[in-house]
């Protein structure tokens, strides 16, 4: 490398990844466009001067044999040694992505040199290879010797560029996104507007403690009811004020979300391809041979969702090259190209993308999958025989559901279709398959354009809540005892005339459940389900953070969401609800529903008389409570033991409740916990101080409710 260039190392990784994807487009048309020829030598010739600048020889010098190859022959007949280069140059820049020096690629190179000669004695001897080259060159060009010889390489330290080749499919979402000057202020400016559309808020916010301290003196009037008509008014007007301000802020923060949205969303070009070079890196693995075909790769897809993507993508690419397509000489004996076909296919529906993968493979066939689901367990026999063909290839995405008895070293043990369907649900999507045998295999995947905040249902189940994607609903019914019936050791409900699978949430969450019981009607993975559930709350937007699956009821959840009132809830996993075993009874002993944890609260006052009261009013109310003195003393409880709602007093010796609050705010650790404010200080300068703290609630000890300092611990420690 050049003394002095390392610095640009990380800039020449980011630009020869664009160069390539733009390369293999091309290449991709060779056979159909004569265009695209034009297109392919000036990526080319670009990308070996950007190499030799930098000193990657070998890179250069594998441009340079392309370059020669193209020029001497008919670009059509070249497709196939051409994609061979571009892979191969492809795996160079993602070792100096890795920080090492690229490799010599001779069977590449001697490859294109063949074909450059071949091209040659092919072309009737009146235009030579840099006659054709000068008279097709679109682009200036550095002269050159006629015959190259590659740089003697000294050994080099290139510098880690940017991230991005860990994976298989290295770039697939890279760290980084270009945004222009004029989108960014845009941001800016509208982030500014929010800003002082909040602050506006606030202002609101003291005009209602204005009204609440007009509302308190009017108590001691004789005839309170002027002052109360006058109050009405005020709060009706000020209501109006508050909704145009709402209505507002709301346009502002949506297009600010759309603004920023647009700048994630990013073409599939660059994943296309990369998953493209996968598939021929393994076919080369297998021994088999395959040709790519990319179609739409101009469409637009939120770089998250494709990086959340990248592992199911991989999977169903060794899918269909391990699986669906046959050894070269297989095919030749079925009448079929010795090399097998893969065809990538985007597009936009509306608000979501399809991505499909299709091999013309020998496809699968119905009657082994229900086979093979029988004797699983995952299928009753007499149910089998009345499936439809799509609810058989629904049978292929259940957890460890496999065809193929013999394990490889490329499609894993065990690891089947139920991994991509998971990870297609989290972002809110679905998964198709479908075949014909001898006809091949097409995988689709539905995802959102973009990732945005997710349409839920929030239902109750005993003291519990829990939210399900609105997508997985169809219809809200009160369950009828009659409807539910027991059949083969399984429990089943009657929808429509047919039994599906049932899930009663309240027993699997342990909680009693009340009476009557409300009907769920919807899909889980494809396949009709029905959920008992104690009350329906209404529908929210709420965006879906993932969660670590290690908890008992972490299996059920694809994360956790915080409502519009701050409560937290789990969201539940439509694909986890719709497994085989959630439908069959419990066993007698583990029938009796666990005990559900009690609240734990932490009680903070200084006052031993006032502590002592308050503690009896929570543990009365089956809360269990630990008492302290101080704030200090609370910190220490709180680095020793979990809770679930901090209940303090304000004045205290040392730290008070204001700057415990603050204090535990400034944490991340307790940055989500509860915290009550208990306090004779009733003016409203104090409350505004103790929520703007951080403060959940703000209550008074002069007229301290029992039962609304317990149901708002309740609701607080989400019980």
């Amino acid at each position: 490398m050049e003394q002095g260039f390392g610095d640009l190392v990380p800039v020449f990784v980011e630009e020869a990844r664009e160069r390539l994807d733009r390369l293999s487009a091309a290449v991709g048309r060779l056979r159909r466009d004569p265009g695209a020829a034009v297109e392919v030598r000036r990526e080319l010739h670009t990308l070996k001067g950007s190499a030799r600048m930098l000193g990657f020889g070998a890179l250069s010098e594998l441009c340079h044999a392309a370059e020669d190859a193209l020029a001497a022959g008919p670009a059509e007949e070249l497709a196939t040694p051409l994609t061979r280069a571009v892979d191969e140059l492809a795996a160079m820049v993602e070792r100096i992505a890795e920080g090492e020096a690229p490799q010599a690629a001779p069977a590449v190179t001697d490859e294109l040199r063949r074909a450059a000669v071949a091209g040659t004695e092919g072309a009737s001897g009146t235009e030579t290879a840099e006659a054709v080259r000068t008279e097709a060159g679109a682009e200036k060009r550095v002269e050159e010797p006629a015959k190259e010889e590659p740089a003697k390489e000294k050994p080099v330290k290139v510098p880690k560029a940017a991230a991005g080749a860990e994976t298989p499919l290295a770039g697939l979402a890279g760290g980084e996104v270009r945004v222009d000057a004029p989108a960014l202020d845009e941001i800016a400016d509208r982030a500014t507007q929010l800003r002082l559309m909040t602050l506006a808020a606030a202002r609101s916010g003291e005009r209602i403690y204005e009204l609440a301290r007009f509302a308190e003196d009017g108590l001691h009037e004789e005839q309170p009811k002027q002052i109360l008509a006058v109050l009405a008014s005020m709060l009706r007007r000020m209501a109006v004020e508050v909704e145009g301000d709402q209505r507002l802020m709301l346009r502002t923060a949506d297009a600010q979300l759309e603004h920023v949205l647009s700048l994630q969303v990013q073409p599939l070009a660059g994943p296309l391809h990369a998953i493209a070079r996968a598939a021929r890196r393994l076919a080369a693995s297998l021994g088999k041979e395959v040709e790519v075909e990319i179609v739409g790769e101009e469409t637009r897809l939120d770089r998250r969702i494709a990086r959340d993507l990248e592992d199911s993508l991989l999977h169903l690419v060794r899918n269909a090259v391990d699986h669906g397509l046959e050894p070269p000489e297989d095919r030749r004996r079925l009448g079929k190209p010795p090399a097998g076909r893969l065809r990538f296919t985007a597009g936009t529906r509306g608000a979501r993308v399809r991505l499909e993968i299709h091999d013309d493979g020998p496809g699968i066939d119905p009657r082994t999958v229900v086979r093979q689901a029988v004797e699983a367990g995952l299928v009753d026999r007499a149910d089998a025989g009345r499936l439809s063909q799509e609810e058989v290839f629904r049978l292929l995405f259940l957890p460890g559901f496999t065809t193929r008895r013999r394990v490889s070293e490329i499609s894993g043990r065990g690891v089947g279709l139920d991994v991509v369907a998971a990870a297609v649900g989290r972002v809110g999507g679905e998964v198709f398959l479908s075949s014909q045998p001898g006809a091949g295999t097409t995988v689709a995947l539905e995802v959102p354009v973009a990732r945005r905040g997710e349409q839920v249902l929030v239902v109750a189940v005993g003291r519990t809540r829990l939210a399900l994607p609105s997508g997985a609903v169809h219809r809200v019914g009160e369950l009828a005892a009659a409807d539910v019936v027991e059949r083969d050791g399984r429990t089943l409900a009657r929808v429509d005339g047919r039994l599906v699978p049932f899930v009663p949430l309240a027993r699997l969450w342990g909680e009693a459940a009340r009476e009557p019981q409300l009907l769920l009607e919807g899909s889980a993975s494809g396949r009709p389900i029905a959920l008992a559930v104690d009350e329906v709350e209404g529908e929210e937007e709420v965006l879906v953070r993932p969660l670590p699956r290690a908890s008992r009821a972490g299996r059920m959840l694809d994360g956790m969401a915080l409502l519009s009132s701050g409560l937290p809830v789990g969201v539940l996993s439509p694909a986890a609800l719709g497994r085989r075993d959630l439908a069959l009874p419990r066993a007698p002993a583990a029938a009796k529903a666990e005990p559900a944890r009690r609240v734990q609260v932490l009680l903070v006052d200084d006052s031993l008389v006032t502590r002592e009261m308050e503690r009896r009013l929570l543990e009365d109310a089956g809360f269990r409570v630990a008492a302290v003195g101080d704030a200090d003393e609370a910190l220490g409880r709180l680095g020793e033991e979990r809770f679930d709602c901090l209940v303090t007093d304000i004045e205290m010796p040392g730290m008070d409740g204001f700057e415990l609050t603050e204090h535990l705010r400034a944490m991340e650790r307790f940055a989500q916990l509860p915290i009550v404010v208990v306090s004779t200080r009733d003016r409203p300068d104090d409350r505004l101080r103790g929520l703007r703290a951080g403060a959940d609630a703000y209550l008074t000890k002069q007229g301290l409710d029992a039962g609304e300092l317990v149901d708002l611990v309740r609701r607080l420690a989400g019980r």
